[in-house]
């Protein structure tokens, strides 16, 4: 949640960069997403190397490494400066996220194991929605360059706590586990339907959810005429909301409720609910329902996405690595959501924006219908 706080610190901070910086629609859609670049280009190899090195030892790299980049970001001279910190920022972020799983699980029963999974696909919307609040409280009267600050200092204390409770716990310490090599196994669960299947229905959820979380906030003030302040605690509401989401994920599951109803039956109405969020002629008031609700329908595919990993992983022992191609197609989708989104909203207006999230949520379902097929002639006696 500390590490997603990189995240959430930037659609409120957006105006206030704008502002001081100069920088353009695009420029600020860059800097939402760029975040996910590391992630998008490396999550598997970050989490083959997490397998090797250990995951507590890379949970702390990360947590340090992003705090020090956001530190050094908040004296960002100019827009390129701070690009260059965001992606030391998603670096460090995409080494917390590939390495925590595999800790939880090892200090959870294995009855309790899918609980641990829903609980953490929270860390997002909860993480990103909690810096979100801390910088509408900051951001008047200061600058975003305060901002990034507090979530340096978060992640200084973050490490701090991991050094004084995690480096103790000898159930933590990294085990021994006969390797293939590194390439091999990247091929391995990258040439696999199912992880890639995965991929892709997180990747295209995630380009809607980054295309309207990142830019809810600008939306708020420019066509509602929102301050800055209200519009990010607006946003964060609305971000925090995506935990019920995510948990009731796994409440269905756990009641045999079909992976497939979960996934297809949330994008696919979730489509239209996107789209009312930035279409013309919607009551403001409508806008803010819409923007809530779909938040918090839409969080059940994460949920139901990570519990897939164990039964959908070429091998027991690349789960992790499945994850990390998980990671990578949800932030190749955080990657391009913002940007395009940008552009189209350049181009066109709010409205184009529609164009958008329609297109990835029927993809998502698409993917999702796959993941059924292939799950249905895996566990068939």
């Amino acid at each position: 949640m500390v590490a997603a706080f990189q995240v959430g610190k930037a659609p409120p901070a957006l105006p206030s960069i704008r502002e001081d910086l100069g920088a353009t629609l695009e420029q600020a859609g860059w800097l939402l997403s760029v975040i996910n670049l590391m992630t998008a280009l490396g999550g598997m190899a970050i989490a083959l190397t997490a397998d090797r090195v250990g995951h507590r030892r890379l949970a702390i790299f990360g947590t340090l490494l992003a705090g020090a980049a956001s530190c050094a970001g908040a004296f960002a001279p100019n827009v390129e400066s701070l690009l260059v910190g965001r992606i030391f920022e998603g670096l460090g972020f995409i080494t917390v996220v590939v390495a925590v799983p595999t800790l939880l699980l090892r200090l959870t029963r294995p009855a309790d194991q899918r609980l641990a999974m829903a609980v953490w696909s929270t860390y997002m919307p909860a993480g990103s929605s909690t810096m979100m609040v801390i910088a509408a409280i900051v951001l008047p009267g200061t600058s975003w360059r305060t901002v990034w600050l507090v979530a340096a200092g978060a992640a200084a204390m973050m490490a701090a706590a991991l050094l004084l409770r995690a480096v103790p716990r000898h159930e933590l310490d990294p085990l021994p586990v006969a390797r293939r090599p590194v390439l091999a196994e990247m091929r391995e669960v990258a040439t696999s339907g199912g992880p890639l299947a995965i991929a892709l229905c997180f990747g295209t959820y995630a380009c809607c959810w980054f295309a309207i979380i990142g830019f809810l906030p600008t939306l708020l003030i420019e066509r509602l005429g929102y301050s800055t302040s209200t519009a990010a605690i607006v946003t964060a509401a609305v971000a925090i909301l995506n935990v019920t989401g995510n948990l009731t994920a796994g409440w269905l599951l756990h009641r045999r409720v079909p992976r497939v109803t979960v996934i297809v039956g949330a994008t696919l109405s979730m489509s239209l609910c996107a789209a009312g969020i930035f279409v013309s002629g919607v009551p403001d008031l409508l806008r803010l329902a819409l923007a809530g609700l779909y938040s918090a329908v839409i969080g059940v595919v994460p949920g139901a996405l990570f519990t897939a990993i164990p039964i959908h992983a070429p091998r027991r022992e690349l789960a992790g690595a499945s994850t990390g191609l998980l990671m990578q197609g949800s932030n190749i989708g955080g990657l391009l959501g913002p940007p395009i989104t940008g552009a189209l909203v350049a181009w066109g207006g709010w409205p184009s924006a529609a164009w958008l999230t329609t297109l990835a949520l029927t993809v998502s379902a698409a993917a999702g219908l796959f993941l059924h097929w292939l799950e249905r002639h895996k566990l068939r006696p």
